[in-house]
């Protein structure tokens, strides 16, 4: 039984037990951690009543806690999200196996046969706050790519998060493959978090996946590096070309269909010249469909609208809210996106190629959209199967960190009893 009072002690533990898991996963074949995933995925639909039923500890826990309702619904799992849940372990298995790719190969006039090839980055540590769902996908991705993996999951998703890691136990053992390949700090205790952030010598890199609270702590204490995977402060410009019917579908889908998450749109840009030409209709829109929207001069103006507060724009609200304000065309939108976004995502609608053309060049957020909701901000819609996060940095990985991003390379040189001169 581990001692769940000495937290030093119980995560040395668990980081020496994943290194030396990390060793064998490391050149574990491809049939195998196929074979994992799915018995992971067959055991998740087996115990998806416990699951639930886990899952609605956690539910009681977070109202509570007083968690808003747009966090409670990132909480929740249903028989849907399960299903969810079990396409993402299958599509992460069906992904090609990025371990031992030939990345580049050349020859040299001295002999010598270099390759680059994709190796596994070691040991990964993931910090998550409450979607318990990131407890399959990011010990899915980090098994996929040969990693071993702590997982510290919120407090509000403590029991969720144990309940699908035991089925991510049980896909382990079915294949034959180190059960420590994929650990769960078993403890609400922050010490634990503090602890991972400065095991260097078992962890590799950490990924923290959650709030400006979260992600700030970790890239403040780390002394491990870390992939950053900050707020989603996400924009929207309507140009003036915008087709408004595209316009207002995009623009709906982007802040309403799930306002959780770190895709939903948190600021739309109006050109003046579409405002001049359509009025408000992208904001009646999102104010019919009960947003509340934080506006900005002229904008202010529209019936049912809340004048806009100057921290209202650079605020993740991940709810039924967003900022709203007009811009004189699209090198406005670009300096209000450079002042105040997160480098996550930004879209732009817009029916003049030369504008997209500047918006995508002069932006450096991770992902860039245009005509297409930033809800598809998301690793499984860009075919990644799932995703670790969103890396807001420049270090490694950006944008959707899959399994490929959770490799590194290593050189592998062949002589013929090749001398140097």
């Amino acid at each position: 039984m581990k001692d769940l009072e000495n937290i030093p002690a119980l995560m040395a533990d668990i980081g020496a037990r994943a290194k030396k898991a990390s060793q064998e996963l490391a050149f574990a074949s491809q049939e195998r951690k196929y074979a994992a995933l799915l018995g992971a995925a067959e055991a998740v639909w087996n115990r998806r009543a416990e699951i639930i039923e886990a899952n609605g500890l956690d539910m009681a826990y977070g109202r509570d806690k007083g968690l808003s309702k747009a966090m409670l619904d990132r909480l929740m799992l249903d028989e849907d999200r399960i299903r969810g849940i079990i396409d993402g372990l299958r599509a992460v298995a069906e992904q090609k196996d990025p371990v031992g790719e030939v990345m580049d190969e050349w020859d040299m006039a001295s002999g010598l046969n270099i390759r680059r090839v994709r190796t596994p980055l070691g040991v990964i540590g993931v910090i998550y706050e409450s979607r318990p769902n990131v407890t399959a996908d990011a010990g899915a991705l980090c098994l996929k790519s040969g990693n071993a993996v702590i997982l510290r999951g919120g407090s509000e998703s403590f029991h969720s998060s144990g309940a699908i890691h035991a089925c991510l136990v049980e896909g382990l053992k079915s294949a034959n493959l180190p059960l420590d390949a994929i650990q769960l700090v078993p403890t609400r205790d922050r010490a634990a978090v503090s602890e991972m952030l400065t095991m260097t010598q078992y962890i590799d890199v950490i990924v923290p996946r959650g709030g400006k609270g979260l992600v700030g702590l970790v890239q403040r204490e780390a002394r491990v590096p870390v992939f950053a995977h900050l707020e989603g402060i996400c924009h929207t410009y309507v140009g003036a070309s915008a087709d408004p019917a595209m316009a207002v579908q995009v623009v709906l889908n982007a802040k309403t269909r799930r306002t959780g998450i770190c895709g939903a749109m948190e600021c739309l840009l109006v050109d003046w010249k579409f405002y001049t030409q359509h009025g408000p209709i992208v904001v009646e829109a999102l104010l019919k469909a009960g947003v509340e929207v934080r506006a900005e001069g002229e904008l202010s103006k529209v019936p049912g609208t809340v004048k806009a507060k100057p921290e209202d724009f650079g605020h993740e609200f991940l709810d039924m809210i967003c900022a709203a304000k007009l811009v004189d065309g699209v090198d406005a939108a670009i300096e209000h996106i450079r002042t105040y976004g997160s480098n996550h995502t930004e879209c732009i609608i817009s029916e003049d190629g030369p504008e997209v053309a500047r918006f995508f060049e002069r932006l450096d957020s991770a992902i860039l959209m245009h005509n297409a909701s930033t809800q598809f901000a998301d690793g499984g819609e860009f075919g990644m199967g799932a995703e670790i996060g969103i890396a807001t940095g420049k270090m490694h990985a950006r944008g959707p960190v899959g399994a490929t991003q959770l490799t590194s390379f290593k050189y592998l040189v062949e002589g013929k009893g090749t001398l140097r001169p």
